[in-house]
C-alpha cells in the first residue's frame, strides 16, 4: 500500500494517491528489499519540479506501470529538499554513471544501498532513444534475476567510488591572501556575459552568492570593473523576464541567455541570497539607474517573501511550483500563472491602457513564450510622475487580475537552512533600508525555528504546519540558522540571539567535524544514518556548500563572541578557509559563498561596536555604520558591557562612541559620524 499520507514533506504527499506502494526511506524498506529479493526503486524530486511532475502523471498514476513497480521492486520516494545528504550521495552516482544529473532522479539500488542503475526522467513511451520507463523496468527486473553477479560487482564499484569522492578537499598548501582572490575575481570576471549580464550561457541562474563575494571585493579593492559586473547582472535580472514584475520575487532560472523567459518555479533559498546582494547594492547605490532599481527590488522582494512565502507560524515556505494546474486531473501547465497576451491586458485595462502596459511589459502579439503569450519584462522606467503613477494604477489592477487566475502550488515544508538565509537577509536588508519590520519577521521566524525545530537539543531539518519532520538538520542548516541568529543579534542587541547561536554552533563543530582533516567538514553529523557513503561537497551551487556557510558562521561568531570564544572559533575559521582555498583557486564561479566570507576575512572582519545608553536608543553613528561598513562587518550598537562586542567600551564624554577594529587591531573611538565614516574608508 501506498505510505506517503502522513508524509512532512508536500512532494511526498502529491504522491499518496498514486497506486504505486510508496513508501519513505527507512531501514524497514532496505530489510522489506532483502526479504523479498528485489531492487529499491529510489525515486528522488521535489515539490515545485515540473519534470517529476510530468513522470508521475504519465507512469506514476498509470495502474499498469504502478503494478509492474509493485511487483518488482520496493518503491521509495524521497524529499530532496528533506533529505539532502540521500540526494547527494545518489546524485554523484547519477551522475558518475550518466554524465549528468537532475531530477526527477531514478535509482536502483541493492538491499544494502548501493546504486547499480541511475538515471532521471524516463518518458512513458520510448523516444528520441531513451527507452520507456515500463522498458527500463523490465531490463532491471530481468538483469536482477538473471546476471546478480554483475549487479554486485557495479554496485561495490559505485559505492567504492562514493566513498572515494567523500574524501574531502585535498590538502594544496593555499592560504587566502588578496593575490588569491584577485585571481578567482579575474577569473569570474572573464566569463562574463557582457551583453546580458551575469555568467555563462543559457540556461542561465542568478550567481545569487557569486554577487554578494564580488561587492564585497569591490568594497576591499575599489576596483570598478568588479561593481560594473555585479551591477549589470543585478540589473539584467531584475529587468528581464526571470524576475516577476508585478508580484516581485525571482523564479530558479531562465532558459534562455538574456533572463528572458523563466523556468517558473519560485525557491525561498535564491531569493533569501538575491535579497542580501540587492539590499547591499542599493546601500552602495545612489538615486540614479541602476541604483535605484536595487533599492525597489529590494522592497519588492522582501513583499514577495512575507506576502507569498510566509507561513502561519512565522516561517518561510519552501518554494511555488513552476506548474499551474488549470484543470482538474490534468497535466500543469507552466507559467500558465505569469504570461500575458496584448487582449488580455486590453480586457482588464481597458483598450488605452492595455496598449500602454503592453509596451511597457513587453507583451507582444507574436509572445516571448510559448502559444503566442508573453512573460513580463521593464526595460525602462517611468518617464514622468504621472506615467509612475500610471504604472502603480496598472500594476495593481493586473495583480488583482492575475490573482483570480488558478495559482501554483506552494511547498509549505519550512527548511532550516534556507530559513536560516531568510533571516539573515531580512536583517541585513532591514539595516540597509531602516525598515525595523523587516527585522520583527526575521525575530518571529527564528523564534519559531528555536521552538520547533530544535528537539533534545538538538536541530531538524523541516517542518509541515509546525510539525517538525523526522529528518536530522545537515550541516548547512546549522550554519544558516547560526548566521542569521548573528545578524539578529546585532540587529537588535539582544545577548539571547549570540547565545542561541553559539550553543548551535557548538553542536555543530562536535558533531560535522572530520577529526582527520582539521578545517573539514561533513554534512551530515556523526550520529546521522550511515548511508553508502557520508556526503559532503564544498562546491558553493544554487545553495552554498555547508563548509563555506559554516565558515561564515564562525568568522561572524569570532567577531561577536568574547576572547576566549573568539580564539576558537577564528582559528576553525581560518582551518576552514585555507581548506576551501583550493576552490577558489580552480572553480571560481562555483565558490560564491567562499569568495564572499574569504572578503571578510580579509577585512578583518571588521567590526563596530558602538557604545550607547541603550541597544534601543536609535544613534546617527549606527545609521553611518549600517550604511558604509562593507559586508561582512559585525555592527552592533547597546550599552556598554552589554555583550562581548562592547565589553569595556564606554561612552565618552557622556555621549554614543563607536569603536572600529580589523581583526584584533581597534582605532581610538569616535563620537561623530564624520569621523565614523573616515574610519571605515580606512583599509
Amino acid at each position: 500500500m501506498n505510505r506517503l499520507g502522513e508524509a512532512t514533506s508536500p512532494y511526498l504527499r502529491q504522491h499518496a494517491d498514486n497506486p504505486v506502494h510508496w513508501r519513505e526511506w527507512d531501514a524497514e524498506a532496505l530489510a522489506e528489499a532483502r526479504e523479498r529479493d528485489v531492487p529499491v526503486l529510489l525515486s528522488v524530486g521535489y515539490a515545485s519540479c515540473h519534470w517529476c511532475h510530468v513522470m508521475a502523471h504519465e507512469s506514476f498514476e498509470d495502474q499498469a506501470t504502478a503494478d509492474q513497480m509493485n511487483e518488482n521492486f520496493v518503491c521509495v520516494k524521497v524529499d530532496r529538499e528533506e533529505r539532502p545528504d540521500l540526494d547527494a550521495v545518489y546524485m554523484n552516482a547519477t551522475v558518475a554513471m550518466t554524465g549528468q544529473g537532475g531530477w526527477p532522479m531514478t535509482c536502483f539500488l541493492t538491499p544494502d544501498g548501493e546504486p547499480f542503475y541511475c538515471g532521471t526522467y524516463y518518458p512513458k513511451l520510448p523516444r528520441g532513444g531513451m527507452p520507456s520507463f515500463t522498458q527500463l523496468l523490465t531490463a532491471v527486473t530481468e538483469t536482477w534475476r538473471t546476471r546478480r553477479d554483475e549487479v554486485n560487482q557495479a554496485s561495490a564499484q559505485v559505492a567504492a567510488a562514493l566513498r572515494d569522492q567523500a574524501a574531502g578537499l585535498p590538502d594544496a598548501d593555499l592560504t587566502i591572501t588578496p593575490e588569491l582572490l584577485a585571481h578567482a575575481v579575474a577569473a569570474v570576471l572573464r566569463d562574463e556575459d557582457a551583453e546580458h549580464g551575469g555568467f555563462g550561457g543559457a540556461p542561465k541562474f542568478p550567481p545569487s552568492a557569486l554577487l554578494e563575494g564580488l561587492l564585497r571585493h569591490w568594497e576591499r579593492t575599489g576596483d570598478p570593473a568588479v561593481f560594473q559586473v555585479v551591477a549589470r547582472t543585478a540589473e539584467a535580472m531584475a529587468r528581464g523576464g526571470i524576475y516577476d514584475q508585478l508580484r516581485g520575487g525571482f523564479a530558479r532560472y531562465s532558459v534562455d541567455a538574456a533572463w528572458v523567459v523563466p523556468h517558473f518555479e519560485k525557491m525561498l533559498y535564491d531569493n533569501a541570497q538575491l535579497l542580501r546582494a540587492y539590499a547591499h547594492l542599493a546601500r552602495r547605490s545612489g538615486s540614479e539607474l541602476p541604483e535605484s532599481l536595487s533599492h525597489r527590488v529590494t522592497r519588492e522582494i522582501v513583499r514577495f517573501l512575507l506576502d507569498d512565502l510566509g507561513t502561519p507560524q512565522g516561517g518561510f515556505a519552501s518554494a511555488l511550483d513552476a506548474d499551474t494546474h488549470l484543470e482538474p486531473g490534468k497535466p500543469g501547465v507552466e507559467g500558465a500563472t505569469y504570461v500575458w497576451t496584448p487582449a488580455e491586458l486590453a480586457g482588464v485595462l481597458g483598450p488605452i491602457d492595455g496598449a500602454w502596459a503592453a509596451e511597457f511589459f513587453g507583451v507582444t502579439t507574436a509572445g516571448n513564450f510559448e502559444q503566442c503569450t508573453s512573460v513580463p519584462t521593464r526595460y525602462a522606467e517611468p518617464a514622468t510622475a504621472e506615467d509612475h503613477a500610471r504604472l502603480e494604477h496598472v500594476r495593481a489592477a493586473l495583480i488583482a487580475a492575475r490573482d483570480r487566475r488558478p495559482q501554483p502550488e506552494r511547498d509549505d515544508k519550512v527548511v532550516t537552512a534556507w530559513n536560516g538565509m531568510a533571516i539573515t537577509a531580512l536583517a541585513e536588508a532591514a539595516g540597509a533600508l531602516d525598515e525595523p519590520e523587516w527585522t520583527a519577521a526575521a525575530v518571529r521566524c527564528a523564534r519559531f525555528l528555536l521552538a520547533e525545530h530544535v528537539v533534545d537539543g538538538r536541530l531538524r531539518r523541516a517542518s509541515l504546519g509546525g510539525v517538525v519532520g523526522a529528518a536530522p538538520a545537515i550541516l548547512e542548516d546549522h550554519a544558516w540558522l547560526v548566521t542569521g541568529l548573528l545578524a539578529l543579534h546585532q540587529a537588535t542587541g539582544d545577548l539571547g540571539w549570540l547565545d542561541d547561536a553559539q550553543r548551535l554552533l557548538d553542536t555543530a563543530i562536535e558533531h560535522f567535524a572530520d577529526p582527520d582533516q582539521p578545517g573539514g567538514w561533513f554534512d551530515t553529523a556523526d550520529d546521522a544514518e550511515t548511508l553508502v557513503a557520508r556526503p559532503r561537497d564544498p562546491i558553493d551551487g544554487a545553495t552554498p556548500a555547508g563548509a563555506s556557510a559554516l565558515a561564515e558562521a564562525l568568522l561572524t561568531a569570532a567577531a561577536a563572541s568574547d576572547p576566549e570564544g573568539a580564539a576558537r572559533y577564528r582559528e576553525l575559521a581560518d582551518r576552514t578557509l585555507e581548506r576551501g582555498a583550493i576552490v577558489l583557486a580552480r572553480a571560481p564561479r562555483s565558490a560564491g559563498q567562499w569568495l564572499t566570507v574569504a572578503e571578510a576575512a580579509l577585512h578583518g572582519p571588521l567590526q563596530v561596536a558602538i557604545a550607547a545608553e541603550s541597544a534601543a536608543q536609535p544613534t546617527e553613528l549606527l545609521a553611518a555604520a549600517r550604511a558604509a561598513a562593507p559586508g561582512g562587518s559585525v555592527v552592533l550598537a547597546g550599552a556598554p558591557n552589554a555583550v562581548p562586542l562592547l565589553a569595556d567600551r564606554p561612552l565618552v564624554r557622556n555621549a554614543a562612541a563607536a569603536y572600529v577594529c580589523r581583526g584584533s587591531v581597534c582605532d581610538l573611538p569616535v563620537s561623530t559620524p564624520d569621523e565614523l565614516l573616515m574610519a571605515l574608508r580606512r583599509n
